[in-house]
């Protein structure tokens, strides 16, 4: 899909032609120098979990 995006096939494409808008008060922020992999995607299941999704 970026590749399409660069070559102008897809526009309004986040990161590409539209500017990426870090959300004012995301559900879950992980900050990915202080966590592994592993330690980021267990946040991420456990606010799933948490809110009945799995």
């Amino acid at each position: 899909m970026y590749a399409k995006a660069r070559a102008g096939l897809l526009k309004g494409f986040t990161g590409v032609d539209d500017p990426y808008e870090a959300p004012s008060n995301p559900e879950l922020r992980i900050d990915t120098t202080a966590l592994t992999p592993d330690e980021a995607a267990q946040e991420v299941l456990v606010l799933l979990s948490r809110k009945g999704y799995i």
